[in-house]
């Protein structure tokens, strides 16, 4: 006997679009998680092209800005690239999670206050501390729990360990692009999320300074010149986390869960958006969830491992004018990305 047809653990994004496509599907959903109110994490906060629709699928359109495209730059170059597959859209995390918490109060979604405990799975279902279920979706995340539990747990690489940390200005945004500068030591991020709100974000290696990085990129420090910040520093990380396989038995994870590499635009919510309408489909009508989710994720693990390989080598200053020199080629690169 069952409580629900499927648990959920975590209530971030991935996870509440989990929880909103099983309920679609007509299956009983509880989501547990143990943070209240809406909730906040460093991030891009871009949706590619790709994301939006699956968004719409779910019955969740959040407010945010127009993406047309991505720039990389430093002080001397710069490559842009117009998506050719649609318009993207920087959207505050907030906003988006309050908008999927939304629709999932609204489908009746249940939610359970805690963290996820005890997990023991069998042939018939799950039980996640006293809850039992046919299903467990894992979506806690970068240092995910039910990883853990389930002996999904990959060691992740010590090296190559990059952390990001965002910030938020109050200010008219500048583009309708994302913005990414590289600085020696980190890749800041711009993106317009608002009419009077620009979200700025740095991936790099640990204690690499925000202030410092940003006051080393000339045309992003003139505009930020004088202005404080709207929000704290926010940080995440170390992002490459990986686990020895996407599911076991009844036990799937789900968004960054399942494994990270490591961010270049935004691309990370299209996955793991992506990953739950798989994993339903693995309840629904048995879809084999490994090798869907290698299918989906493969250009993403696949680019992004290439690119942080080459970001933290001597090939990183000649990233840029790369791109300048191969437009095509960059442009196929974040056209695989976004769609």
């Amino acid at each position: 006997m069952t409580d629900v047809d499927i648990v959920v653990a975590g209530g971030g994004p991935v996870g509440l679009a989990a929880a909103i496509e099983a309920r679609l599907a007509g299956l009983t959903v509880a989501v547990i998680e143990p943070r209240t109110g809406v909730i906040d994490k460093a991030c891009g906060e871009g949706l590619m092209p790709g994301a939006l629709p699956l968004l719409a699928r779910l019955g969740v359109d959040p407010e945010g800005m127009p993406l047309r495209g991505v720039s990389y730059s430093t002080p001397s170059r710069r490559a842009d690239h117009l998506f050719r597959t649609g318009v993207g859209r920087g959207v505050r995390r907030t906003t988006l999670h309050a908008a999927l918490a939304d629709r999932a109060a609204e489908l009746g979604i249940e939610r359970v206050a805690g963290r996820v405990e005890t997990l023991e799975h069998d042939a018939s279902g799950v039980t996640v501390n006293d809850l039992r279920a046919g299903w467990l979706f894992g979506a806690d995340g970068l240092h995910s729990t039910v990883r853990g539990l389930a002996g999904l747990e990959r060691g992740s690489p010590k090296r190559r360990r990059r952390f990001g940390i965002t910030r938020h200005f109050e200010l008219e945004p500048w583009t309708d692009l994302i913005e990414i500068h590289w600085a020696d030591r980190a890749e800041v991020y711009v993106t317009p999320l608002a009419p009077r709100l620009v979200g700025v974000s740095m991936l790099s290696a640990p204690r690499v300074d925000f202030d410092q990085t940003i006051s080393g990129i000339p045309e992003l420090a003139s505009r930020l010149a004088g202005l404080s910040s709207s929000t704290g520093l926010k940080g995440a990380g170390p992002f490459r986390q990986r686990a020895a396989r996407p599911s076991t038995g009844r036990v799937l994870l789900v968004g960054d869960a399942s494994g990270y590499v490591d961010a270049i635009t935004g691309e990370g919510l299209r996955l793991g958006f992506d990953q739950a309408r798989l994993a339903v489909s693995r309840v629904v009508d048995g879809t084999d969830y490994d090798r869907a989710w290698t299918r989906t994720t493969r250009d993403f693990r696949v680019l992004t491992s290439r690119l942080v390989r080459a970001a933290t080598s001597p090939l990183r200053p000649g990233i840029v004018p790369l791109a300048a020199a191969l437009p095509g080629f960059y442009g196929s690169v974040v056209e695989r990305l976004a769609r």
